[in-house]
This record gives structure tokens, C-alpha cells and sequence, in this order.
């Protein structure tokens, strides 16, 4: 699932297709895919001390039950790629919607913690084929002349999903009197909470009726008039379309289907840059970023913060995020990936360090002290912006652009693999670390911030303006 080599003999690195707004309304229904992605992260930040408290479970079990998902997301972004070559990106997206759908009712009327935890697989396998079939479809739809623009609209639908998901969880605690358990029409506030995601759900497998197939796919399974019609009303009509079905044959044809096999080196198992992206993967997660979303309010709470302020508080790292994201879209490609993730790295280990400064200090009548409190709320809002602005959205460009082409598709999976792992590590690991010491679990994420600078520095090479063909 990879996007077509374009040449200028079909005209169509120049193409502009003429209702711009029609390309833009196809790519954001597409990315509705990642909105729900960034949403169903988030969400459970709101139901976690409910469910700790519906189920008497402790540290341990509620990580596994919050971490669960991403086993489901493991297996979505495996397998959804043949999903998508074999039935369409179409309607992968509708599936992924039935189990969007499914996963949010089955979460909000979960007859035992059990349940609870299978509904969130459902969901993380999702989520797994969203944050796959979404910038696949994009690519593949998208003009060379916006696809860069066009790409991003992906990573921003996941930072605004995360900021609604917040924002939603906030409103459902007012009608609760601040109570995650507190009972809204039969039923509480977290299980509220977790159904919600049903209304999205839902817009997104109506939108996927909106939209047409990819071209691409269209033209694998011999429907080569109906690729020339979406071409040319993504493209322009401008563009050869008999040119450019006989490019996109011809692209496939040349496609290597890059296996494990192609990845292995002779010292050390995979190749060099295989274990960079790796290293890249992993430093983005290490650093504790999903600690940020998936248990802020309940940060914010164990430090005498009461549940409705910390909501708030939560949602405003949401629209940091958000804010760093376009900071990040507009400065990739004028300042380069390099220089940026070393300003994230740096930014974000001052502000972890601070973090760990101000959560060493002993509560006061089940609050920080002033001093301390002020600056664990700037380091965390400063942490987000630092890694939003950089690595969140660096990692993901560099991945896309540092591997040769005989290799990209299987080593982007193995990177891939290799962040949900680190990712399930931190979100499983939190709850006790934090249990045993919340100033310590900082300074872990603090070292891991500090290491990624040197890391950059010596392994990691600038893709900026080059060529996917002179990679590796």
C-alpha cells in the first residue's frame, strides 16, 4: 500500500485538479480515520479511577486492561494492509467503523472487567487499520503538487480526536457533578464517556459512502475506467489519463514486495538503518508522551488537583498539541527533520526534569505545594508542545522517507511493531511506576529524552529534499 511514482509525461507532478475543495472534503472524510484514532487514545484518560474503583483492581491490572488495546492495534496495522489490497481501502474504512462502532457500545455496557478488556481489543484493532488505511488512501488520491499538505491532514485529525475526546469527557463530568461514577440517565459517567465514541463511529462509515475508491486499487483489480474517472477529478482534467493508468501499471509491476528476509544484516540481525527507525520508534514512545494522555487526570488528581479542574487541565495539553503539530506541519520541510527533533528532544527534557523536580516535593493536605504545583502544570503543557512540534510528527516523516525502496514497506513495519511495543510498555508500566515513585518515573522518562539527542546527532541522517531513491 504504497503511493504511485508520478513522471512529468502525464503531466501529473503539475497537476492541479480544478475543485481543489472536493480533493480537501475526500482526504479529511478519509482522515476521519485518524480522528478516531487520536479520540479512542484518549478517551480512556477519563474512565480510568472509575473503573480502578468499579472493579477494586489494582495498579497492575488497570494498566493491562488500559494497555490492552494496543495488542488489538498490533494486529489491525499488520494486518490491514492485505485487507486493503484484497477488498479496497473503502471498505477497510467501513470495517474499521463496524468495530469502532461495536468497541464503543461494548465498552460503555461491559458486563465484567473482562469484556471491558476484550471491547477494547475490538477497538484497538481499529485503530490499528486507521492509522494504516487512512495516509495509504491520502497518498493515493492526493495531487503531487498538495500530497505533502494533503498527508498531514492525518497526524492533525489524531491531535484534534485527542482535544475532542477531552473536551467530550469534560462535559459528561459537569452533568455528573464531577463524578467519573456519578449516574447520568442509568448510567455512569465513564461508561458515557467510552459510548460517545459512537457518534463518530458512525459520520465515519457514512463518509466512506462519500468518497471514491483509490485509483490505485481500482487499477489492480482491472477497473481501469472508473481509475480514470477519480483521477480526473482528483488530478485534473488536464492530465493523460490513459498516461497515467499505464504509470500506475507500470509502478506496480516494478514494486518489490519487500520480505523480513530483505531486512536481516550480517553483524547484528537487522540492517543499520532497519535498527535506526527502530531506535526512533521507541525513543518517541520512551520518553512517556501517552502518559500524557492516557492518565493526565489522573496525574493531575494524585496530586491533590480535584476530578473536574483536572479535566481541564487535561484538555488544555490537547490543544498544546494541537498547536505544536502545526508548528511542526509548517517547519518540517523549511528548517529539516533533524534540527527539529533535536530542539524536541532538548525542550522535552528540560521540561520532564522539571517535572521530576516538582512531583518530588511532599503533599500539603493532599496537594503540591504552591511552587511545585505552577510548575508541574507549565512542564507538562511545555513537554506536550516540545514533543508535538518535533518528534511526534518527525518520527513519522522520517520513517516514511529514510528506508531504500526495496525495503520500506517491511521495515516500516517492523518500526511500526517496534513503537506499539515500547508504547504498550510505558502505558502498562505507568500505573505501578507511578505507585512507587512518581518523581522517579520522570527521571526514567527524563534519561530517555537526554539519550535521543545523541542518538539523532550520530545515527540519524537529514531526508529533507531528497529523493526516496537516494535513501539508505
Amino acid at each position: 500500500m504504497t503511493s504511485t511514482s508520478q513522471t512529468p509525461g502525464s503531466g501529473a507532478r503539475a497537476a492541479h485538479p480544478e475543485h481543489l475543495g472536493h480533493v480537501i472534503f475526500i482526504t479529511a472524510a478519509a482522515a476521519m480515520g485518524g480522528f478516531l484514532f487520536g479520540y479512542d487514545s484518549a478517551v480512556i484518560n477519563g474512565a480510568v479511577e472509575a473503573i480502578r474503583d468499579r472493579y477494586g483492581i489494582g495498579s497492575g491490572t488497570l494498566a493491562q486492561v488500559i494497555a490492552i488495546a494496543l495488542i488489538g492495534c498490533a494486529i489491525g496495522a499488520a494486518t490491514a494492509g492485505r485487507i486493503a489490497d484484497r477488498i479496497g481501502r473503502i471498505r477497510c474504512m467501513r470495517i474499521a467503523s463496524v468495530l469502532f462502532t461495536i468497541s464503543a457500545i461494548g465498552s460503555a455496557l461491559p458486563f465484567a472487567l473482562w469484556d471491558l478488556a476484550f471491547w477494547r481489543i475490538i477497538g484497538g484493532f481499529a485503530i490499528g487499520m486507521a492509522s494504516v488505511i487512512g495516509p495509504a488512501y491520502i497518498a493515493e488520491v492526493s495531487p503531487a503538487a498538495y500530497r505533502g499538505r494533503l498527508g498531514s491532514f492525518q497526524q492533525a485529525a489524531i491531535v484534534i480526536g485527542i482535544a475532542i475526546s477531552q473536551l467530550v469527557n469534560f462535559g459528561i463530568l459537569q452533568l455528573a457533578d464531577g463524578k467519573q461514577r456519578g449516574t447520568i440517565g442509568g448510567l455512569e459517567a465513564w461508561q458515557w464517556m467510552l459510548g460517545v465514541m459512537v457518534v463518530p463511529a458512525l459520520l465515519y462509515g457514512l463518509l466512506s459512502f462519500a468518497i471514491p475508491e483509490s485509483p490505485r486499487y481500482l487499477i489492480s483489480v482491472g477497473k481501469n475506467e472508473r481509475a480514470k474517472e477519480i483521477l480526473s477529478e482528483v488530478e485534473g482534467k488536464e492530465v493523460d489519463l490513459d498516461a497515467r493508468v499505464a504509470e500506475i501499471q507500470a509502478a506496480m509491476h516494478r514494486e518489490h514486495k519487500s520480505t523480513f528476509k530483505d531486512l536481516l544484516g550480517s553483524r547484528f540481525g537487522f540492517l543499520p538503518i532497519v535498527w535506526v527507525g527502530i531506535g526512533l520508534s521507541v525513543f518517541q514512545q520512551l520518553v512517556g508522551i501517552n502518559v500524557a494522555f492516557y492518565y493526565s487526570a489522573t496525574l493531575w488528581q494524585s496530586v491533590g488537583i480535584d476530578p473536574t479542574t483536572s479535566f481541564f487541565w487535561s484538555f488544555t495539553t490537547s490543544i498544546v498539541n494541537i498547536i505544536g503539530t502545526v508548528i511542526a506541519m509548517v517547519l518540517v520541510d523549511r528548517v529539516g527533520r533533524k534540527p527539529l527533533a533535536l530542539a524536541g528532544s532538548t525542550g522535552m527534557a528540560i521540561a520532564l526534569a522539571c517535572e521530576a523536580w516538582a512531583f518530588s516535593a511532599e503533599l500539603v493536605n493532599g496537594k503540591l505545594p504552591t511552587t511545585q504545583g505552577v510548575v508541574a502544570l507549565i512542564a507538562a503543557h511545555v513537554f506536550v508542545l516540545f514533543f508535538a512540534l518535533s518528534w511526534g510528527v518527525v518520527v513519522w516523516v522520517f520513517l516514511g522517507e529514510m528506508f531504500p525502496n526495496k525495503i520500506r514497506a517491511a521495515a516500516l513495519g517492523v518500526a511500526a511493531s517496534a513503537q506499539w511495543i515500547a508504547n504498550w510498555a510505558i502505558t502498562a508500566s505507568f500505573p505501578s511506576l507511578a505507585d512507587w515513585n512518581l518523581s522517579g518515573t520522570y527521571i526514567i522518562y527524563t534519561c530517555f529524552a537526554v539519550l535521543s539527542i545523541p542518538f539523532v546527532l550520530k545515527f540519524v541522517k537529514e531526508t529533507k529534499g531528497k529523493a526516496l531513491e537516494e535513501m539508505g
